[in-house]
């Protein structure tokens, strides 16, 4: 078996195509893969969403970012778009609500223990990305948790104190320590790495490459 370590931020359209097209990759690969999902926050500072009329888009946000025009901004969420939909996600950008997802991840650490963790990953992305959910919220994370079979009063519980919190650091700390910058970041048997949301045929090809070398140990 194949053991992959996956750096995402659940905020981060890439990461959600990456996941993608890994699962499409492991779909033509023929023997077993074991994914274990890891945290990694692109903004840290990232404040909680705030409600109002002050709130900004996420093409203002990014248009901000950068120092481009809004128009710039929407195009640039149009090409991620079209390439989220090309892997049949249908992404709506335009509901997005900005947030900070330290608490999502802290979700997912949870998610992990009752082996729910790829539910809760797929489960935040779609909420983010597709839905214009606030995954920030803690009504909205309870709920989130809820649909996919944890316990509502744990997810309380958990919202409501500092649970996963160091599980979340002590990933991001491993990142730091590879060096890693950006996500998606895929790490095969913690010796292979993979950066970005690579076509699917570069998944297989390198699936097939890492498990021909370690079979041959």
């Amino acid at each position: 078996m194949l053991n992959v370590e996956i750096w995402s931020d659940i905020v981060c359209p890439f990461c959600y195509i990456g996941k993608r097209n890994f699962e499409l990759a492991c779909e033509q690969f023929p023997h077993p893969v074991e994914i274990t999902w890891r945290s990694f926050e692109l903004q840290k500072d990232a404040p909680k969403k705030q409600a109002g009329p002050t709130t900004k888009s996420l093409a203002a946000r990014l248009a901000e970012k950068y120092g481009k025009s809004l128009e710039w901004a929407h195009a640039m969420n149009k090409q991620v778009t079209e390439k989220a939909a090309s892997v049949g996600l249908a992404f709506d950008l335009d509901r997005v609500v900005p947030a900070n997802s330290f608490d999502g991840h802290r979700l997912i650490q949870l998610a992990k223990t009752f082996g729910l963790q790829d539910q809760a990953e797929e489960r935040l992305f779609s909420a983010y990305f597709i839905e214009g959910k606030d995954i920030s919220d803690s009504s909205t994370l309870i709920a989130l948790g809820s649909e996919i079979g944890l316990d509502a009063d744990d997810v309380r519980s958990m919202l409501g104190g500092d649970r996963y919190g160091a599980e979340v650091r002590s990933d991001e700390q491993t990142a730091t320590e590879m060096e890693v910058s950006g996500v998606p970041f895929f790490v095969i048997n913690q010796r292979y790495a993979i950066s970005g949301a690579q076509p699917v045929e570069l998944f297989v090809e390198t699936l097939h490459k890492v498990w021909t070398e370690e079979t041959k140990k």
